[in-house]
This record gives structure tokens, C-alpha cells and sequence, in this order.
């Protein structure tokens, strides 16, 4: 199923020791670039986070939020529990450098307090804040891919749309290409008239077919209904399939482009010109497909 690389999902949790919340953040990006925000307690979880994001996502720079907000409450007595020999390390090495730098300043207390592990969690608090994360950020990653389906649906459809006006247009070439050499004819046959003069009609038929050669796009059609129909083919695969859509735009262009320089008629110029608009407006919206 089609997937676009832009969405967003939240998930909040309330427990009695705090609120626990995963935001979650997808752009467009060539590869995947994970980025995890993590509490210093929750660090430890990182690997087993990006392994589980990988199975789910492909492409798009993701970021990954977690935040813990502690819950205070008056009737909560429960003393700070430090790990005074790791604070007493800290505090020497603040010395020791001091007398090497006299101009840098000593830490706060609250500094101090901010050092990892000079307080000691409650392990048992840490461990069920590790499984409430764990568990948050699987349904905050599942809502996210629903986002990714939903909105990727979306672009399939406007890609769709776009592809169908364009396959449009090379009918209509395929026609004004029969129809030229008759007109081309005709008014290169009026303008004999007009300066009654006589031509030969071998020399007139030989005018008609350098014309024919020079507009002759039957090639270039082919392939750009031949990329048009591989569009179809991949928009319906699953996976991440916006390389293989960006690789068929630029074909696409190309194609026409090479339409545009062998026109010789005002409705080939005008043609040429709208299917590049097109391309270019599903070309934008590839750049959002994972």
C-alpha cells in the first residue's frame, strides 16, 4: 500500500508516579534517519525502539520524543535517595580542574543533582516506565503508519488523476500526427496557388515526408504510455515504492522533452507544455511517497 512520509502521532499516558508522553514526527528524507529523544533513564531502550521502527517504516526522517513528567504531590514524603561516592567524585574532579582553570566556575547543587546517577531511582518505578515506553510507542508507531496509509492513499489518487490527463494528451497527438500531413499538405498546396506557380508533385510529396519524419513521435508516445502503465503497476505494490515513482517521472520528462523538441505544430507545443506541468505535478507529490 502506498505510504507518504509526512505524519504525525501522540500518545499520553497518566500513572501515579507522572505523565509519560511519545510524540512522533515523519518528514521526507531519501533513506530512513531515525532520531530518539530519550530520557537519560530510558536510553537503554534505543536499540530495541529503532529495530521496531525499521520493520514498520522504509523511508523519512522520523523523530521520536519521549518525555516523563514527574508528578508532584504534597503527601509524597519519600526522601531523595544520593549515591554520595558518586557525588563526592564528581565534586573532586570540579576541584581538581579548578586548580588547573582558577577562572572556571565550581557546579551548582542543582548541577550536581543533575549528574547521572547521583540520585538513585527506584528501580522498580525505572523498570515499569521502560514497559509503559515500550508499549507507548508501538501504539504511537502503529498510529503513525495508519497516518502514512491514509495520506499516501491520497497522493495514489492524485498521482492517478494526474497520469490519466497526461496518457490523455498522447491520444490526442496520435490523431493531430495523422491530421498534420493532410494539412501540411493543403497549405503548402494553397500557397502554390496563391503565387501560381507550378511544383512538382514529387517534390511536394517529398516536403510532406521530411515533415512526417520530423514529426514523427509514435516512439517517444510509446514509451511514455509504457512508463505511464509501470506508474499503475507500482502505485498498487507495498512497500516503499517513491524511488522507483521518482525514477519513472524523470523518464517521463525526458520523453517528453524529446516530444517537445521534435514539434512542429502549434498543438504539439501546447501539448508538450501541459504534460510537463503534469509530470512535474506528480513528480511533487513522489517526493512525499516513502
Amino acid at each position: 500500500m502506498i505510504r507518504s512520509m509526512t505524519a504525525f502521532s501522540r500518545e499520553e499516558y497518566q500513572t501515579e508516579w507522572g505523565i509519560l508522553i511519545w510524540e512522533l514526527r515523519s518528514v521526507n528524507h531519501r533513506y530512513l534517519e531515525p532520531l530518539f529523544r530519550l530520557p537519560d533513564s530510558m536510553r537503554a531502550l534505543e536499540p530495541k525502539l529503532r529495530e521496531k521502527l525499521r520493520q514498520f517504516c522504509h523511508r523519512g526522517k522520523i523523530e521520536c520524543q519521549l518525555r516523563l513528567v514527574a508528578a508532584h504531590q504534597a503527601h509524597d514524603s519519600s526522601p531523595i535517595q544520593l549515591d554520595q561516592p558518586l557525588a563526592n567524585q564528581v565534586i573532586q574532579a570540579c576541584l581538581q580542574l579548578r586548580s588547573q582553570l582558577p577562572e572556571a566556575s565550581l557546579p551548582s547543587t542543582l548541577d550536581l543533582l543533575r549528574w547521572p546517577g547521583v540520585i538513585i531511582e527506584d528501580t522498580v518505578r525505572v523498570e515499569e516506565q521502560k514497559q509503559l515506553a515500550l508499549t507507548g510507542f508501538e501504539t504511537a508507531l502503529a498510529h503513525l503508519v495508519e497516518t502514512r496509509q491514509r495520506e499516501g492513499q491520497q497522493l495514489g489518487r492524485l498521482i492517478s488523476d494526474r497520469l490519466d490527463q497526461l496518457l490523455q494528451h498522447t491520444t490526442s497527438l496520435d490523431v493531430a500526427v495523422v491530421d498534420l500531413t493532410k494539412r501540411y499538405r493543403k497549405i503548402l498546396q494553397d500557397r502554390i496557388a496563391e503565387m501560381a506557380v507550378q511544383i512538382n508533385e514529387d517534390r511536394l510529396a517529398q516536403e510532406i515526408a521530411i515533415l512526417a519524419q520530423k514529426a514523427d513521435i509514435a516512439e517517444e508516445i510509446d514509451r511514455i504510455k509504457a512508463h505511464g502503465q509501470e506508474v499503475q503497476r507500482v502505485i498498487k505494490q507495498k512497500g516503499a515504492i517513491g524511488r522507483r515513482l521518482d525514477f519513472l517521472m524523470q523518464e517521463l520528462n525526458r520523453e517528453v522533452n524529446t516530444l517537445s523538441a521534435k514539434s512542429v505544430d502549434v498543438q504539439f507545443n501546447q501539448s508538450a507544455v501541459e504534460m510537463k506541468v503534469l509530470i512535474e505535478q506528480m513528480r511533487e507529490q513522489v517526493q512525499n511517497i516513502e
